[in-house]
């Protein structure tokens, strides 16, 4: 059978056609509540990942965006199905790293932001983890699996010793951060274990202090949020996701280009009532910092294997990464 040129010319065509329809045409992303998810905020304003999306030769992608309250939910979205990269703090997405080595293969894209977690009381008695008692309620994105639980059992060990690391887990509550301010001042709840913007809402209340601090905890510096998904969307989608690792650092970039810019957007896109001033405030403090680089996970991971959290020990971060930031100088 003889082809004629333009025969073969679309067939060639539709080949190509084929081989982009491999990749799925739909990505689906969740987020938490705080500025903390600012670069995910600016991805979906500016459709920088449809924009790399195209770039790439996939076309038009839809990009469907969701609102998790933590991070334990979307692991379960995404052993599912129904989600196909998640956010939030280290906890979640290391369990899932250590029970998915053999299947599901999870593990975390990139950081996007260094910041200091806050536990804050109403509780004049409570100046340290040891001053907690019974009576204390403490509120947490998700008991024991989320970051809030995981530097609280750290601090527990530090202050009351190794074997009391678990001791104050029967006095945490899981809620989302914005019910948390809401249950610290009305009383439901005496102390919020909880993330900036909502723990600098709650210290502006003459009646609520600091505890401490996660820097305080790991003495030093340390990833708040971070992405993660599995091995299969990842190999199944190659360039999609390739496109949203570039759409990340891409955001990052604007949000440290103009950072008054980026509180704005935080403030019109989470319907904030802080002042686009507060915000700024907030995220120009010192030890803020976004950026695609983890901080001390390894020393993170290092206490969920001695305190039973997880069941391997990574011998390096980059164990818990896909490979596309292993030449950032992480730790």
């Amino acid at each position: 059978m003889r082809f004629t040129t333009r025969a073969v010319m679309f067939v060639a065509a539709l080949c190509l056609a084929c081989t982009v329809r491999a990749e799925t045409n739909e990505l689906r992303i969740a987020q938490q509540y705080g500025f903390s998810y600012l670069q995910l905020m600016v991805m979906q304003r500016d459709g920088l990942i449809e924009k790399h999306a195209k770039a790439a030769g996939l076309g038009d992608v839809k990009v469907t965006w969701a609102k998790f309250a933590a991070g334990n939910v979307m692991n379960d979205a995404l052993l599912s199905g129904s989600l196909d990269i998640a956010s939030g703090g280290l906890a979640p997405p290391i369990i899932l790293w250590d029970k998915t080595r053999d299947s599901l293969d999870v593990r975390m894209v990139a950081a996007m932001v260094q910041a200091p977690l806050y536990l804050n009381t109403t509780n004049p008695n409570v100046r340290s983890v040891r001053d907690f008692t019974a009576s204390d309620r403490i509120g947490l994105p998700a008991v024991k699996v989320s970051n809030q639980a995981t530097i609280l059992a750290m601090a527990a060990a530090q202050e009351l010793g190794k074997d009391k690391a678990d001791s104050l887990n029967k006095l945490t509550v899981s809620m989302s951060h914005p019910d948390g301010v809401a249950a610290l001042t009305n009383g439901s709840i005496t102390a919020h274990f909880t993330a900036p913007p909502f723990q600098d809402i709650e210290l502006q209340d003459p009646r609520v202090h600091r505890v401490l601090s996660s820097y305080d905890v790991m003495k030093g510096p340390l990833t708040f949020t971070v992405l993660w998904t599995t091995a299969r969307f990842r190999n199944a989608n190659p360039k999609l996701y390739h496109a949203f690792v570039e759409a990340l650092d891409e955001a990052t970039r604007i949000v440290n280009a103009d950072k008054r810019a980026a509180a704005a957007r935080y403030v019109k896109a989470a319907n904030s009532k802080e002042s686009v001033d507060d915000a700024y405030r907030m995220i120009t403090e010192p030890a803020i910092e976004f950026t695609l680089t983890p901080r001390q996970i390894g020393n993170y991971a290092q206490f969920m294997y001695d305190d039973g959290l997880i069941k391997h020990r990574p011998a390096s971060w980059k164990d818990m990464f896909f490979d596309d930031i292993h030449a950032l100088p992480g730790s």
